[in-house]
């Protein structure tokens, strides 16, 4: 893996060689000397994210319609506020 680090203007100025270099691996775009972009190939951006779930993933529960759940009623919270 080779890792590629070009500035901004690098990138506007030659969009297609940072295309080519991140075959390789990461291009790292600096902005006034930080780093502030990086660029992938799909193939790499999919091995980092293709192996996580999403959130929504995790929040869902698979074979929630086999539980049964039934909360207890709170009747105590229905009563008469004391005005007095």
């Amino acid at each position: 893996m080779t890792i590629t680090t070009i500035s901004s203007r690098e990138f506007n100025h030659d969009v297609s060689k940072a295309k080519r270099a991140s075959g390789s691996g990461p291009v790292f775009i600096t902005d006034r000397g930080h780093t502030a972009h990086v660029l992938l190939s799909i193939n790499e951006y999919q091995k980092i994210t293709g192996k996580q779930k999403s959130i929504i993933d995790l929040l869902t529960m698979d074979g929630i319609a086999d539980i049964d759940f039934e909360p207890a009623r709170l009747t105590d919270l229905q009563r008469p506020a004391d005005l007095s």
